[in-house]
Formats: C-alpha cells, structure tokens, sequence
C-alpha cells in the first residue's frame, strides 16, 4: 500500500520507534543526500519472519544459503572479523559486546520512502499504521555515561610512532589504526540516542539496527560496496578536514583538504587496493574510478571520497563479490593482510561490528552496506557501549595530528553523549 503523510520526518521518527519494539529492526536513512546509486530515501524493516546468525568459519556460506531460500528483502550486517574466514587470520583482543560475527533477517513488514512517497508492505497494513500512530516520542536526555579511552593519549602517539617504523621498514604503506572508547554500567534510549545522533551529524548511511539486546546507531558517511544491475560500486573515504566557521574558511579547508600530500597519498593507496579487490569480482577490464579525490561536505567534517566501479562477473554470486572485498580497505591499509595482522598487535579491542558493513539486499539481486564507522555499539543487557575511531597511518603521519582527528570524527558522539575527551 503506498501513503502520504504530512508530517515525513515525525512518521519517520515514529515509525523507528515502532520497529524498535520487534526482536529485529532495521532503520537505513540517506537523511536527503543525493545519491544516484541510491534505491530509497529510507529504509523500515521490523519484524523477523527468518533469520540467519553466523561466527567466522562458514558465515558467508551460510549467509549464501540463506539468501537462496529467501530472496526478497533482507537486511543485516557483516563484523570485521569475518577477515579470519577469509584470510588466515585470527582476533584474539578483548569483546566486550558479545555481537555475532553476522546476522540477517527477512522482515516481516517493511517501509520505503522515497521524497513524500511511503510504501508498506506487510500482511496487515493498518495494524502497522495503527502501531506507527500508538507510539509517543521521548525527549532526548544522554544517558547515564562515564567514558573511558582503552588507549592513553600518550600510549596512542607512541604506536603512531612505531606503525610508521613498520612502514619505514616496508612491513605495510599505509594501515587503519583504531581506538576504542566506552563505558560500564551504561544506561541509554537507544532510539532517542540514534535520533540525536541522526540530528547532529545526519549522513548518506544513517542506520539503526536492533538485534534482540543489541543495538548499533550509525553515522556513517561512507558506502561499502553496492550492486545495480550488473555495476558494483565501492567509494572508499581517506582524508578528513574540520569544518569551518565561515564559508570562506570553509571553503579554504576544502582546497587545502584537495592538496594536502599525505591525504592524497592514504586516498590514491586505499583506490589501488579497492580496484586490486574488485578484479576478483569483475569482468576483466571493467574497473575504473568513476572519481577520483572528491571532496564532500557533512555537518562536522569534510571528507575525500573516491568512487571505483566494475561489471560483475557473470555467475558470481552476489555474496562472493562482497566476499572478494571484504574487510573494505579503507578500515584496513595495504598490503591488507599484512596491515590487518599488524592492527591485531597494536589494536587493543575486538572491532566487532565497527569496520564491518550493514545493508539490505534487495528482491531484484541488487545490495548496499556501508561502512561501520561513527557508530555507537550498545549492548543492553551487559550495560556496555562502546565506539571506535580510527585513521590512516602513512609514512608522513604525526602523531599529535591523527590523535586530534580522532577527536574529530568523535564529535557527534561526544556531544550527544554529553562527554568530552582530551
């Protein structure tokens, strides 16, 4: 049944909050952004009609089996460390949110909303009108939190400082280096949380997604890897810039963003290794780079985004294509083995969720994921909740530098948790 509504962004916010209260939800919102790979403004699904869960071993087989026996729409997410299924690989640093490794479901209602057009498709669609409109809205309050970094500042810049010697010594060019920050006994409104994030830092892949007591709220600027048709799509983000206070000085931000040697330099290395992936996915001779160091504005950063394309091989499946690129390079460095190995010595947390990918595939064979960064990872019955920041670490990296952008892509979360990091 296709609706209007008069009020788009409260049925929005209102229909969240109903699909919340499902043991599965998942909420996709590109939040305006003009995209042309994009399928829908926003995405519903609520409701568990079936479902797949996996750990690293046989995931993406069993992920393939379920995608033949449910061909409609489903959505989920992949974890990072399913790099350990793919690679010889192991992840032997703390988990604190206890995510699986993979999870999908096939909803039993879904909502898609595309300008003032709302499509829901369901069994009975005025039971899901009736649950939207039953639903009162909270007023957002941060939650009971008490932040605390993994990683001393001191500690953080004197493993910037020994990445760089593995990259002196030519062990990897460039890696993904990530933190994690997080609080015990933490008690939140995930979807009142989400909400505040989405308001403070919208972004082309905003996403809530609901797994029993699990909860991932996301502000991810970046796309993973997309299907249309016969066209996959990756656009890997390196580089990140402030925003200014002024257009002027925003607008000059921007240029010395477009010229800066060592962000050129992560982007150009991720691009290589994106089209070096997708070579195991394309006919040969299709990959190119649609674009090449694009600069792109949101509400706290600016980011250098780069689009790569291929046509997909004929008979590859849709889940061995994401296979062939995952984990996305722009999370890991290159050579990626060698920087993912690296990482597990350095880092000190499982990534988990955060560095892996949610999406949808869609009835007609087509998908979308993102990248899981800017995200808030919550599990409500351990009371934990945790976010990572990362960067890239090349040879020209400071220390003191990449620090203080990790404080830049925290902003958002920071100051919707109502917290302050030094």
């Amino acid at each position: 049944m296709i609706i209007q509504v008069s009020d788009l962004q409260f049925f929005k916010q209102k229909a969240l909050q109903w699909a919340s209260t499902f043991t599965a939800c998942c909420y996709l919102d590109s939040n305006s952004y003009h995209d042309p790979y994009s399928k829908f403004d926003t995405l519903i699904a609520a409701g568990v009609k079936a479902s797949v869960i996996a750990t690293a071993g046989d995931a993406f087989d069993k992920l393939d089996t379920f995608r033949r026996a449910n061909p409609g729409w489903l959505t989920g997410f992949f974890g990072y460390d399913l790099k350990n299924e793919i690679e010889q690989l192991s992840s032997g640093n703390p988990d604190q949110l206890h995510f699986p490794d993979l999870y999908f479901f096939a909803p039993e209602h879904l909502i898609l909303i595309n300008g003032d057009r709302v499509e829901i498709i369901a069994n009975d669609v005025n039971a899901v009108l009736a649950g939207i409109d039953q639903q009162v809205l909270t007023a957002y309050q941060p939650g009971d939190i008490h932040l605390k970094a993994r990683v001393a500042k001191d500690e953080y810049r004197a493993s910037v400082n020994k990445i760089k010697d593995h990259i002196t010594r030519g062990d990897i060019y460039v890696t993904n280096y990530c933190q994690e920050l997080y609080a015990d006994n933490a008690h939140i409104d995930p979807v009142a949380t989400f909400l505040q994030l989405n308001r403070v830092s919208p972004t082309p892949f905003g996403t809530f997604y609901k797994w029993e007591d699990n909860y991932i709220l996301c502000a991810s600027p970046e796309r993973f890897l997309a299907k249309r048709g016969y066209k996959l799509i990756s656009q890997p983000i390196k580089g990140t810039a402030r925003r200014g206070s002024t257009k002027a000085e925003d607008e000059a931000i921007k240029e010395q963003l477009h010229s800066n040697t060592k962000e050129l330099q992560e982007n150009v290395m991720i691009v290589d290794l994106v089209r070096n992936d997708l070579t195991h996915s394309a006919k040969p001779g299709t990959v190119k780079t649609e674009e090449l160091f694009g600069i792109y504005t949101f509400n706290q950063v600016h980011q250098m985004i780069s689009t790569v394309v291929c046509e997909l091989q004929e008979g590859l499946s849709a889940i061995e294509a994401i296979r062939n690129t995952f984990p996305m390079g722009s999370m890991t460095g290159a050579p990626k083995i060698s920087a993912m190995k690296l990482m597990e010595q350095y880092e000190h947390s499982k990534r988990g969720v955060y560095s892996g990918a949610i999406g949808y595939f869609s009835p007609d064979g087509d998908f979308d994921f993102n990248v899981v960064i800017r995200t808030l990872l919550y599990n409500a019955t351990a009371t934990y909740l945790s976010f990572h920041v990362g960067g890239a670490i090349t040879y020209y990296a400071d220390a003191e530098q990449e620090y203080a952008e990790c404080l830049l892509k925290a902003k958002a979360i920071l100051e919707v948790l109502g917290q302050s990091l030094t």
